[in-house]
């Protein structure tokens, strides 16, 4: 049996495989994603999602779905469906799925009398194009199949509907043919291991329904266009494959280029190795940069989501060359003390407190790992140098470094945390002034320069920050602890400090340098265990609070204002752990242990092989938001190699020296 398998009394229930997704990315930003009975939800659904760089910097779906049909004496078994008003799903495709397994890549069997017939989905790691692998396995009579593509040609975001702009035409290519929906955009090549025979016979596909986009409360009806179809007989046992691509290829290799590929993958055969599969998906390089994808299938490169997930993506399997390339691609962005938070160029926005933080973080864990430390001062140095003095002398958003080492931001109207939402113009979560989570990242920030500034003798460096450093966890205690409480304030805006009970402290336990006593960051996990875990990462406000939201539904307003009030964020499980071990050491491991073991449950709910952004705040704690979520993915593995770490007798307890 495969680690991820699903029976037809599964796939036939539509409310039970509808809401079940397979994605699959490449290391150029492209992806292909789908229900499990290939059914599209949702307009981020397609078989070839891809850049189209010549038209804007976003992802378009090009290709969205291929209809099967089964022809033997004249009787057609289509195995497409889709969903149109009214709930009418056709053609039912779905009633003939046997099963679907995806170890290592996706494999749907469908039965109708004595036919057999598997369709696989393997995308290239390297190239805009999705291979699908047609396999007779089973038939008593002489059959034909008829491939149907339906195209969309538009914006992830968006969606199509039919106009008399559309190219009809196409162009014959080898062992197949090419279509262009509109000019400006890559060409579609749709070419076959062997010959066959293409009828051209263009129509319009009306209304076609995504019914996540309609919970969500989104324009949710979409027009796709049909160009026409293919056909050709196969025999018993026979295979052929069907490449979907922006560039034509040579039909001759397509078998060799398919089982290649096939031979790179990762076998999703256990918890860890999904994850690991996982964690490749998020890094893409184009055009020179190596960057990390905030989530699919709506994110795209989120600053602050970078440096989080950056060490669990790739330094928990050892991938030092491609951490190092991201950290590069990044440090290159750095305008004064900020990173981007969302966008590039002259599109890029700011608005982060947290970002350039979190990069001392990224690059400490590097070092960690390396214990490079000579390349790590060489090539970041100045940059961590660069923040800090920038930070000193203030910058956009009132964003200021204090002469005693806090830092505080803010304005109305402005979001400048992880704790973004933004509700009619108004943050939901209005954290104006000292975030403790940001000022327990200073802490950490400043003490790591130091420890490079003293390995490297930078005296003038160390003459400045070090009285700061040194009086740093006893400004932050004063300003953030309250003995009667036993907590952090989330935040601190003058003489008003918030005693929302919020996860933001857990990170005043985590780093490498905290500003915490044991005894206080003792009671900060009581704290946090007592009111925000569960078995899917930590809530980000207690159910006793009366703003506490336990469901994240609804329209995008009303949603926002659920995003960070109750919500679960799995990552933040991560920098718990973290904290956990440090104090308890060997002694906690079971008990971590468990916690991470609750997300293999997670491979088959959602995105499938993957975890979620985020989930409900109440029980049973249901998958919301992006199917797979960077750091989501990162900070279980990240747990999981602490958890290994802590078995080998390691403390992880930073002494200024190789864990």
């Amino acid at each position: 049996m495969a680690y991820i398998e699903f029976d037809k009394k599964q796939l036939v229930n539509l409310s039970y495989s509808l809401n079940k997704e397979l994605l699959r990315v490449n290391r150029k930003g492209s992806y292909s994603s789908t229900t499990l009975i290939r059914c599209n939800t949702r307009k981020y659904h397609g078989l070839l999602v891809a850049p189209q760089p010549t038209i804007d910097d976003e992802l378009h779906v090009l290709l969205s779905a291929i209809d099967p049909t089964i022809i033997q004496h004249d009787a057609e078994f289509n195995f497409g469906i889709h969903q149109f008003p009214g709930g009418v799903f056709q053609p039912k495709g779905h009633k003939y799925v046997r099963e679907l397994q995806s170890d290592p890549i996706p494999k749907i069997t469908y039965r109708v009398g004595g036919v057999l017939f598997s369709v696989e989905m393997l995308f290239s790691s390297d190239a805009d194009r999705i291979m699908l692998k047609y396999t007779l396995e089973d038939c008593n009579s002489e059959t034909r199949v008829r491939l149907k593509p339906f195209l969309a040609y538009r914006q992830r975001h968006k969606l199509s509907k039919a106009n008399e702009w559309v190219d009809t035409k196409y162009q014959v290519a080898d062992n197949g043919v090419r279509f262009r929906m509109y000019q400006g955009y890559s060409p579609l090549y749709m070419q076959f291991s062997k010959k066959v025979e293409y009828v051209h016979v263009p129509d319009w596909y009306y209304n076609i329904e995504y019914s996540e986009e309609q919970r969500r409360g989104y324009d949710y009806k979409e027009d796709l266009f049909v160009p026409g179809y293919f056909e050709f007989p196969m025999k018993k046992g026979e295979s052929v494959i069907l490449s979907a691509g922006l560039e034509e290829i040579k039909t001759t290799g397509l078998k060799r280029a398919f089982g290649a590929e096939l031979k790179k993958r990762i076998p999703r055969s256990s918890f860890k190795n999904c994850l690991l599969n996982s964690a490749e998906q998020f890094i893409q390089t184009r055009d020179g940069k190596t960057e990390v994808v905030a989530g699919f299938p709506w994110f795209g490169r989120w600053g602050r989501d970078t440096f989080i997930s950056l060490p669990g993506l790739t330094l928990s399997t050892d991938n030092v060359k491609k951490c190092k390339a991201v950290l590069d691609t990044m440090s290159a962005e750095l305008n004064g003390p900020l990173f981007p938070n969302i966008g590039s160029k002259h599109e890029a926005s700011y608005n982060s407190i947290d970002a350039p933080l979190w990069y001392f973080w990224a690059v400490q864990q590097y070092a960690m790992h390396t214990d490079n430390y000579k390349q790590v001062w060489k090539l970041y140095g100045k940059k961590l140098k660069m923040i800090l003095e920038g930070l000193r002398a203030g910058t956009e958003y009132n964003i200021k470094m204090h002469d005693n080492g806090l830092i505080s931001g803010g304005e109305v109207g402005k979001a400048l945390t992880w704790m973004d939402a933004l509700s009619n113009g108004k943050a939901v979560t209005p954290r104006i002034g000292m975030p403790v989570e940001i000022n327990a990242l200073a802490y950490n920030a400043i003490q790591f320069t130091l420890e490079l500034a003293k390995r490297f003798k930078d005296t003038e460096f160390i003459e400045e920050w070090q009285h700061i450093a040194d009086g740093f966890p006893k400004v932050f205690t004063e300003t953030f602890w309250d003995d009667k409480k036993g907590y952090l304030a989330d935040y601190v805006n003058g003489d008003f400090k918030s005693w929302d009970v919020r996860p933001n402290m857990v990170f005043a336990t985590s780093l490498p340098y905290n500003p915490l006593s044991l005894d206080k960051r003792q009671a900060v996990l009581r704290k946090i265990e007592t009111e925000l875990l569960t078995i899917r990462g930590l809530r980000t406000l207690s159910p006793k609070n009366k703003a506490y939201e336990g469901h994240y539904e609804g329209d995008q307003p009303t949603r926002d204002k659920q995003y960070h009030q109750g919500t679960v964020w799995p990552w933040l499980l991560g920098h718990y752990v973290e904290g956990y071990l440090k104090i308890h050491g060997k002694s906690g491991v079971r008990k971590m242990q468990w916690y991470i073991e609750q997300f293999e449950d997670v491979m088959l709910e959602h995105g499938i092989g993957s975890i979620s952004e985020i989930y409900d705040g109440d029980p049973p704690h249901t998958a919301r938001g992006a199917i797979s979520q960077a750091w989501s993915v990162a900070e279980i593995l990240r747990s999981i190699i602490l958890v290994d770490k802590v078995l080998a007798g390691i403390d992880l307890n930073w002494k200024g020296g190789q864990l």
